[in-house]
């Protein structure tokens, strides 16, 4: 995966906007103006992504390439990188999850506008 197909796949889902608001090499994606992932522009070696907690502990367990979410609340966000043992596919299933999980807390008009134009 390149930095290309990462941003494509975040910016083509409803409602996604990317801005730089902490610094010129940290790219966020959010939905509905709430993060879901934010990459590293410069080195693209991992991507923050929000996550059920149970599920959190999980793939940190199965899979080393996933670690609590660096500058994060570890409890909420996990850090995946990129050259570890996770596939791009199931990188991508992360993401959606995070992408869904931040659209299940939105107000219930949003959710509903943005669940229908998925």
């Amino acid at each position: 995966m390149n930095i290309e197909e990462f941003r494509s796949f975040c910016i083509n889902k409803y409602g996604v906007t990317e801005e730089l608001p902490f610094d010129e090499s940290t790219l966020v994606f959010k939905v509905m103006g709430k993060m879901f992932a934010l990459i590293d522009i410069d080195l693209f070696e991992s991507v923050n992504v929000k996550c059920d907690p149970e599920e959190a502990i999980k793939l940190r367990e199965k899979y080393d390439a996933v670690k609590p979410g660096y500058h994060m609340n570890k409890k909420h966000w996990n850090t995946i990188e990129f050259n570890g043992n996770m596939s791009d596919k199931e990188i991508f299933h992360w993401v959606n999850h995070s992408y869904d999980l931040v659209v299940s807390k939105l107000p219930k008009k949003i959710r509903i506008e943005v669940n229908q134009n998925k």
